[in-house]
């Protein structure tokens, strides 16, 4: 069992003379204090040169790999000293606990939990519903099921043709008799073709009973294997979520006023009230409950991501990144209490001291240049924006109406339909892609190529809002051409010209792996915090929706 100043870090480096912060870092939008960044130097060198433990964390020519995030925590020990705590998100190794991190808050795979028996019978189920599953007897059945229906199809239709041939061939002997025969004659010979209709019928009729009894025999004896299997997923299903509330109750949750919350209390009161595969187990929850638990005085926090990116989410090596919304938020929510923490950056209003320019407009349209840190449209919190702003401008008009919009933190060309015809002409424009797009941006790295074009489709990210995810097998398309314009100290300054208009594309595009891997110059997101993001909508080019004349924008920006 270890003891609690066995995981406190003292600094290697120098840090005299650095200032501490003067409240916690807000975890889910922040710039790493310089003193998390030492300590994230420290705790990577650690990674690198430590012999306790193996894990295939992958890099970018090795992308099997399982990367991981893993955070560090500025702390004052009980007697006052200032170092940091280290935790990695998830396992690494198949292991909960390593040396020189701060241990998960509840170990589902210490040896007397009640996780590995009960999972035991959870995984022995699930072997029967397979074993099952796998009775050849199925294959068997299904194959004869088939076979019979098919079977049954054929002979119901030779038989429906049969009639039809039948009924035809009796109205040609109709029509002869009552030309040919009188009375009593006449009549024994409708009656006869009246019964060949009826036998044709009951033919029909006993053939369906015959194969609907075939068939049913099969249903029946498939019916019995499947209840099989649908027994014992209930059981299954009834044990694996006995045994999930069992462990959100298990995982409790500190903060600085000394209460503690499970896991299920914390995520009941949200609109997801089960919380999400993996909630307690990222680096920030671990750190923060250890260091409440042992008298630690949490001061800041940062987390970095180590190893191969992820296929989905955008994650570079060594690259600072926010806490995730849907897994941590909920939690943070609770271990923050009774902390001083950074305000929520993006609850504040970037663009209200800054003006929206107006480019062009006349009776129909008005085009604006938007600054960096203005919301298009009115937000939950933040009521200023483009649109509230022009609506002021212009209060006697139809609209104005939405046709499109650029994320708070992106600067450029907006154009708002001042009338209902207006609208509907540009929604037309914007829907078959008539309105031609070109974005400035600067990312951080070298670009080699002069020119390429990136399809990668996307999605977003259920667990994460409003991050955006590349998904091939259930996003939508989303292509971008891009031209280099120069490279400058490191970064490197494009053209871009979105060929769809997906949440996040140019940015997820920029930074993903597979895209260019390099994320735009502030790209809080996806990349790192700056003063801005280095994302402008500099050209804009539709047709008038009276005059039908191309019309071409632009915005020089000043990046």
């Amino acid at each position: 069992m270890h003891q609690p100043e066995q995981l406190f870090t003292r600094f290697h480096a120098d840090i005299t003379g650095i200032e501490l912060p003067s409240a916690f870092t807000f975890p889910f939008y922040y710039q790493p204090h310089p003193l998390c960044i030492i300590a994230a130097n420290e705790l990577q060198q650690h990674i690198e040169n430590q012999s306790d433990w193996q894990h295939n964390f992958g890099n970018e020519n090795n992308p099997t790999g399982t990367g991981k995030m893993f955070g560090v925590l500025l702390v004052r020990s009980p007697q006052g000293e200032l170092g940091y705590l280290s935790a990695f998100s998830g396992k690494i190794a198949e292991q909960n606990l390593l040396p020189n991190f701060v241990p998960p808050v509840f170990d589902m795979l210490a040896k007397e939990c009640f996780f590995r028996t009960e999972l035991a019978e959870i995984t022995q189920l699930n072997n029967q519903v397979k074993q099952l599953s796998a009775n050849p007897r199925f294959a068997e059945l299904n194959a004869s099921l088939a076979q019979h229906q098919n079977d049954y199809q054929q002979q119901e239709q030779q038989q429906r043709q049969a009639m039809i041939d039948g009924r035809a061939e009796r109205k040609k002997l109709r029509q002869q008799a009552e030309e040919t025969l009188h009375d009593e004659a006449l009549k024994e010979a409708i009656d006869a073709l009246a019964k060949q209709s009826v036998a044709e019928k009951n033919v029909l009729k006993y053939l369906k009973l015959e194969w609907d009894a075939k068939i049913a025999e099969i249903q029946s004896e498939l019916k019995h294997l499947n209840h099989e299997i649908d027994l014992t997923k209930q059981q299954r299903k009834h044990l694996s979520n006995a045994l999930q509330n069992k462990l959100f109750e298990q995982y409790r949750f500190l903060n600085a006023n000394g209460e503690q919350k499970s896991l299920k209390a914390i995520f009941a009161e949200t609109t997801t009230p089960t919380p999400p595969a993996g909630a307690g187990e990222c680096a920030a929850p671990k750190l923060l409950h250890y260091a409440y638990k042992y008298g630690f005085t949490p001061v800041a926090m940062a987390e970095f991501w180590w190893g191969a990116s992820p296929k989905s989410e955008v994650r570079q090596h060594k690259k600072f990144y926010p806490s995730c919304h849907g897994k941590c938020n909920p939690i943070l929510g609770h271990m923050l209490q009774g902390l001083k923490v950074d305000p929520n950056p993006l609850e504040e209003n970037w663009g209200k001291d800054k003006e929206l320019t107006i480019v062009y407009q006349d009776d129909a349209i008005v085009v604006v240049n938007k600054p960096a840190g203005l919301l298009s449209v009115p937000g939950k919190t933040i009521k200023d924006s483009a649109y509230t702003r022009v609506q002021t401008l212009f209060p006697d008009v139809e609209g104005p109406f939405v046709l499109h919009r650029l994320d708070m933190a992106t600067s450029g060309l907006l154009v708002f339909a001042l009338t209902r015809r207006a609208n509907k002409s540009l929604q037309k424009q914007f829907i078959t892609r008539g309105v031609e797009k070109r974005y400035l941006a600067m990312v951080e790295g070298v670009v080699e190529q002069s020119r390429g074009d990136i399809d990668l489709p996307m999605r977003g990210d259920p667990d994460d809002r409003p991050r955006q995810l590349v998904c091939f097998e259930h996003g939508k398309p989303a292509t971008t051409h891009w031209e280099l314009v120069e490279v400058t100290n490191g970064r490197s300054k494009l053209l871009m010209y979105p060929k769809t208009g997906r949440t996040h594309q140019l940015r997820v595009h920029c930074a993903h792996y597979q895209g260019l891997n390099m994320p735009m110059v502030g790209d809080g997101l996806y990349g790192e915090k700056d003063s801005r993001l280095h994302l402008h909508a500099e050209q804009l080019s539709f047709e008038h929706p009276y005059t039908k004349q191309r019309m071409t924008f632009v915005a020089e920006c000043d990046f």
